[in-house]
């Protein structure tokens, strides 16, 4: 069954992302948040305890309970025995999942600002340099050698966008003119590079190593774009091969 909503960090709907056909919220669909956002303040419960507090059915109540398990932001586990064992199976009790957690939003782009610019208040620019340069080493060092085993920029492009993707950062490739376009949908990061555009810096010059010429970053989500575009040349003429380790060769 396809989910009726999503949830704030205050619980209630998220509003939809600019240009996005409005999704109208049905009763069925906000029954649903309060079965959740009760699970997340008060579980694990077990069906007849949430229909009890929310004034519904159990049956009801079930419903809304087995689309959140099929969509993997509901667990359960058994309710613990008090006295003797009896007959038939025992209690089951509904819990959240990481991801229906996450439902509900979390704080970690704020935490995670807050460290940075702690970082570069008492260490200093260098330190946020230096952070951003190993976090973006760690991210494409595991895919090195698929990336620079592909002989010219293009093809590096396409092997490094099938390793953005397996990172999470939905990642594509078109050509455009006499180059390649590396597409970026998706940043998990993209909050904090608003702050301290360091972390994208050091990621084009990581691409720049792995694909073995001079790129240029057109457009980034975290300055309000639609993804992050890197420009990768092709006509190689008067281009300096680059060596994976960001020297260089004749």
């Amino acid at each position: 069954m396809k989910k009726q909503d999503s949830f704030d960090q205050h619980g209630g709907a998220q509003p939809p992302a600019a240009g996005a056909v409005p999704v109208q919220v049905t009763a069925e669909g906000r029954t649903r948040s309060e079965v959740a956002r009760l699970l997340l303040e008060q579980g694990p419960m077990s069906a007849v305890a949430v229909a009890e507090q929310l004034g519904i059915s159990p049956t009801a109540v079930r419903r809304h309970l087995d689309v959140l398990l099929a969509d993997n932001e509901a667990e359960t586990r058994e309710a613990p025995r008090r006295g003797p064992r009896g007959r038939g199976r025992p209690a089951k009790l509904f819990l959240l999942t990481e991801q229906g957690r996450a439902r509900f939003g979390h704080a970690y782009d704020d935490l995670a600002v807050a460290a940075v610019r702690f970082l570069a208040e008492h260490a200093g620019e260098d330190a946020v340099r230096a952070f951003a340069e190993r976090r973006v080493a760690a991210l494409v060092e595991p895919y090195q050698e698929a990336v620079t085993r592909e002989g010219e920029p293009a093809s590096r492009a396409g092997a490094l966008a099938a390793a953005l993707t397996r990172e999470g950062y939905a990642a594509s490739t078109r050509q455009v003119g006499a180059g390649e376009q590396l597409c970026q949908h998706h940043c998990p990061v993209a909050h904090v590079a608003a702050v301290f555009p360091q972390l994208c810096e050091a990621e084009t010059e990581a691409f720049a190593r792995l694909l073995g010429t001079h790129v240029q970053r057109l457009a980034t989500i975290a300055r309000g774009d639609a993804a992050c575009t890197t420009h990768v040349p092709i006509d190689q003429m008067g281009i300096e091969a680059r060596t994976p380790d960001g020297g260089t060769t004749a």
